[in-house]
């Protein structure tokens, strides 16, 4: 069993303070290299499935929250208000009212439908201290989210690609799920009291989830204010269950942001909203890959992508080039010379990166490496540049494999 905030902090990849506070993690170099990679990679996913990408500012007037209608449903989760020049600023908990409000600054025509808007955005939430811990519960967030502005009629096709946006995901993350979940509404008065629109949104999600073909449950009390999700359930060592991806769908913010596009008919209409994130917050998505790989990330994510190993401080300038060869790819690569121990040690102290070059005599004096694996295998001497073509290549294709 990993404990992510152990090994976390073990391999220089985050950290807390109390200075700074509880809940609000830093990220180290490390893994401030492993986040960027993430993210960048989601990106390219989601630019690839036709989503655009925008920024929106982390405040907003209290007046927006009350419009769509967290305020009055979910204000116990969100940070007291500001004061600032007679108006109340508040901390934002989603991104979705923002990704309203830049739907509705332009006119839509049925024709644009369905537009994909997408942004890693900063969020927050009140969180109270007992229940923070590491990356999987914190108070400032960096989310993968989305929203889908469509006709009724494309939403189960957008739900659908969007699950599967999902399992090529897990796949390239070298995860998987542990069970999808339908959440439902319960008993209460923290959902939108709409009959009509739970029934609609809920047949839609069921509809999707079996033409996916995926087995799923049915739990209530589990769903957003507004809307049922469907959520991706992952499993941590101990057991634990917890929320790594969803896909909703929203009637009702539509209607609260008068939210319209013209149709064929040259009338307004009335788009629905299909939220969705693939991999949710960042933190709670490297905490869980952490434990999932025992700190042993896929060669692409991977902070330290190839360990560099002169065999004395001889080889250290053809290390030294094989290094900036590295960088000239793209490839994160560390010099470990002969000032950090043994060959033997150094190889145990590089026991979790993905490759480790070893450079001796002979290679130096030939311009070739011995490559050995994460996983015990030794390759013979190649040239230097075959050996990182082949890395490359499976970093450009985010394999999880170690070797094509």
């Amino acid at each position: 069993m990993h404990d992510h905030r152990k090994l976390g902090r073990e391999l220089d990849l985050f950290d807390t303070d109390p200075l700074i506070g509880a809940g609000l993690p830093y990220w180290l170099p490390d893994g401030a290299a492993v986040r960027h990679t993430l993210e960048e990679y989601i990106r390219t996913v989601e630019q690839r499935a036709g989503y655009r990408h925008v920024y929106s500012p982390v405040l907003g007037k209290r007046e927006l929250y009350e419009i769509s209608g967290h305020w009055s449903h979910y204000s116990d989760d969100m940070f007291p208000p500001m004061d600032l020049g007679g108006e109340q600023v508040v901390l934002r908990p989603s991104l979705c009212p923002h990704h309203a409000v830049i739907y509705r600054s332009r006119s839509h025509s049925y024709r644009e439908l369905p537009l994909r808007v997408a942004e890693l955005g900063g969020m927050y939430r009140s969180e109270l201290s007992g229940v923070l811990g590491g990356l999987t519960r914190v108070r400032s967030i960096q989310l993968n989210d989305a929203h889908i502005f469509c006709t009724p009629d494309q939403v189960a096709e957008e739900a659908r690609a969007a699950l599967e946006l999902i399992g090529g995901a897990y796949r390239a993350l070298g995860i998987s799920a542990a069970r999808y979940r339908l959440s439902l509404p319960g008993p209460g008065g923290k959902y939108v009291d709409d009959p009509g629109m739970w029934q609609r949104s809920t047949a839609l999600l069921t509809e999707v989830l079996d033409r996916s073909g995926v087995p799923y449950e049915a739990a209530e009390g589990e769903a957003a204010f507004y809307g049922p999700k469907i959520d991706v359930q992952v499993v941590d060592g101990a057991g634990r269950e917890s929320t790594l991806s969803t896909v909703q769908i929203d009637f009702h913010q539509p209607v609260r942001f008068a939210l319209h596009y013209i149709g064929a008919d040259g009338a307004k209409h009335r788009p629905v909203m299909v939220h969705r994130s693939i991999i949710g917050s960042v933190e709670r998505a490297v905490a869980h890959l952490i434990e999932a790989h025992g700190g042993a990330l896929p060669a692409w994510l991977a902070p330290t992508q190839l360990a560099i190993l002169p065999v004395s401080g001889a080889e250290l300038p053809e290390a030294e080039a094989l290094a900036r060869q590295c960088a000239g790819l793209g490839l994160r690569a560390e010099i470990a010379g002969p000032e950090r121990g043994t060959l033997g040690a150094r190889i145990r102290e590089a026991r979790l990166v993905p490759g480790q070059a070893v450079i001796g005599a002979r290679e130096a004096a030939e311009g070739q490496v011995a490559l050995r694996l994460r996983d015990g295998t030794r390759l013979d001497p190649r040239p230097a540049d075959e050996v990182l073509a082949r890395i490359a290549a499976l970093v450009d294709a985010h394999s999880i494999e170690l070797r094509a």
